[in-house]
């Protein structure tokens, strides 16, 4: 019987590439991820990152970690570090194979004087209204600069004095010649070389003239062997002017550009102006907030880089811009996590439930599945005894119809436990209720294969002389969903209800838990212990997501 060959479907930039390599145009295939280090990394980035990274692995190419720090007005060491460990933790490993920008400083500098020479770049004296007013519209063709026919020698020796510090930032700049008439606004003179007496964060003062990334870039895949230069959509109209940069800078194997979609979350914040503002303002805690969609925030907040790979999967690669629904990226983190993490018991809202029946000082210890359906989890033991706390929500006073868990004259089944019957309650002055009291039937003990009768709810619980005191952490979108992102004058739609802090007990299994461990909590949801503020003796839980999802993976054809 012949085999049947499984179709693996393409996307367009693997096509791309598999045709360049059939007709001979690269022998190896050479991607790199190239971030400017003046943010934090968030789940966009991870698109191109996996996307660049998944390439090279796919074709036995080369993969760079390349940072474009050529704008030291924005760029900190900090985000340098925080984007390295991004990308770590995200899997791409760049081996030996680290560069920046600021490492061919000079190479673009001699570029620069290369296409001085060639007539293809002159110094201009336009202020920036002026070069803006000069460059025309998208329907009315650009004005030439009256500096724009210097001689050779004339623009060799001003660019020499950009360089060597003689003028003010914004006095000159170095404009590439192109066509002041050409339909792309891009290729109509623009600017590659600016004068900026700033302190660059890895060659300090030894500059004061710096390329424009448009100029840089291209520069830096040459030189660094680039075969295709991924990147996403807005740099399409920048392609021509990329194209020329390498094309009159005559290198020998020059780069081919290639555009993609990004990746939009509904009524999420990425953009980094306004997260700084929101750092700024306090309103945040960091880059790395949980409510944020940084990858440092998701880190932070218990997501793994295997869901994060599984939903930049689910995306895929397109060339026409789209939203996709968060519930994808909570559905993944879902998908990742239930076999994988044990399911414990916590309290959020707690009320002590009393059991008078039961011996007075007695502790036992039951055997536990840490998950049911994951037997390779193991058991634990959970301690037992007549004084436990369980959820406010789990009893009520007087209770609707279909309500099945406790209240006067109820019976119901504590997790892993016993059936406990409500007989009575107490109130505060104020009303609320302080203390559950249960009678327990000792016959009824989970695992002893009792059928003498059932009950309709379980609740779970903690033993209160053993729990642990910690705090929760539970997240709604910092954006309040209904308004939309932004108000008409530009601000952000904030949640008023975006983070809500509890204290919770929690079972005394979870005492050794470090940063990034996470566990089901039963009923509650995801959590993760955070990395920031949780402390041996005080103890800090993120919640990652609910149990419950409203998504639903779209089926295959």
């Amino acid at each position: 019987m012949e085999e049947t060959k499984e179709v693996v479907s393409k996307n367009f930039i693997e096509q791309i590439i598999e045709k360049d390599i059939q007709e001979g145009k690269c022998e190896t295939v050479h991607t790199r991820f190239p971030p400017e280090p003046n943010g934090y990394l968030h789940i966009g980035h991870a698109k191109s990152i996996l996307l660049n990274y998944g390439l090279a692995q796919k074709y036995n190419g080369k993969f760079n970690m390349r940072f474009d720090d050529t704008n030291p007005t924005k760029e900190k060491e900090e985000f340098v570090e925080s984007i390295k460990a991004d990308i770590q933790w995200l899997g791409a490993d760049w081996e030996d194979r680290l560069f920046f920008a600021s490492d061919y400083f000079e190479q673009m500098y001699e570029a620069a004087v290369k296409l001085i020479k060639k007539g293809k770049a002159y110094v201009c004296d336009l202020s920036p209204e002026e070069i803006r007013e000069y460059r025309g519209t998208l329907t009315e063709p650009g004005k030439e600069s009256p500096y724009r026919n210097r001689s050779i020698v004339e623009n060799l020796e001003l660019f020499q004095n950009m360089k060597d510090g003689k003028y003010e930032d914004g006095e000159k700049v170095l404009r590439a010649k192109i066509d002041m008439a050409s339909p792309n606004i891009n290729m109509r003179d623009p600017i590659i070389y600016r004068v900026a007496h700033m302190r660059h964060h890895r060659t300090g003062d030894t500059w004061c003239i710096y390329p424009m990334y448009d100029f840089a870039h291209p520069i830096e895949d040459a030189i660094e062997g680039i075969t295709h230069s991924i990147c996403t959509l807005e740099f399409e109209d920048h392609r021509p002017l990329y194209d020329w940069v390498v094309r009159e800078l005559e290198y020998p194997h020059p780069p081919k550009q290639i555009e993609f979609a990004k990746m939009y979350l509904t009524n999420v914040v990425t953009g980094k102006r306004y997260i700084k503002r929101l750092v700024e303002h306090g309103i945040v805690d960091g880059w790395d907030d949980p409510r944020l969609v940084s990858i440092a925030a998701l880190r932070r907040r218990g997501f793994t880089p295997e869901s994060i790979k599984n939903f930049v999967e689910l995306c895929g690669v397109s060339k026409s811009n789209s939203s996709v629904d968060y519930a994808m990226l909570e559905y993944c983190i879902r998908e990742d996590l239930k076999l994988k993490r044990p399911r414990m018991m916590a309290v959020l809202d707690p009320i002590k439930l009393i059991i008078d029946n039961y011996p007075e000082g007695q502790v036992e210890y039951l055997d536990v599945e840490n998950n049911l359906e994951n037997e390779a989890l193991g058991k634990r033991t959970v301690p037992f005894c007549r004084e436990l706390y369980i959820d406010r929500e789990d009893f009520m006073e007087n209770p609707p119809k279909k309500y099945f868990r406790l209240f006067p004259g109820n019976e119901v089944r504590l997790m892993h436990a016993y059936f406990v019957k409500c007989e009575s309650f107490v109130k505060d002055e104020n009303g609320n209720v302080t203390e559950i009291h249960c009678t327990y039937d000792p016959e009824t003990k989970c695992g002893t294969g009792f059928t003498g009768r059932k009950v309709k709810g379980t609740i779970h619980w903690v033993a209160a002389p053993t729990a642990i005191e910690a705090e929760v952490r539970l997240y709604e979108n910092i954006i309040d969903e209904e308004k939309g992102v932004y108000n008409e004058d530009g601000s952000l739609n904030l949640n008023p209800n975006s983070l809500t802090v509890r204290k919770c007990y929690v079972e005394p299994a979870l005492k050794d838990a470090k940063a990034y461990d996470s566990f089901q909590f039963v009923r509650q949801g995801y959590f993760c212990v955070d990395a920031k503020d949780s402390k041996p003796d005080a103890m800090v839980f993120n919640r990652i997501v609910s149990l419950k999802s409203s998504f639903k993976l779209p089926k295959q054809d």
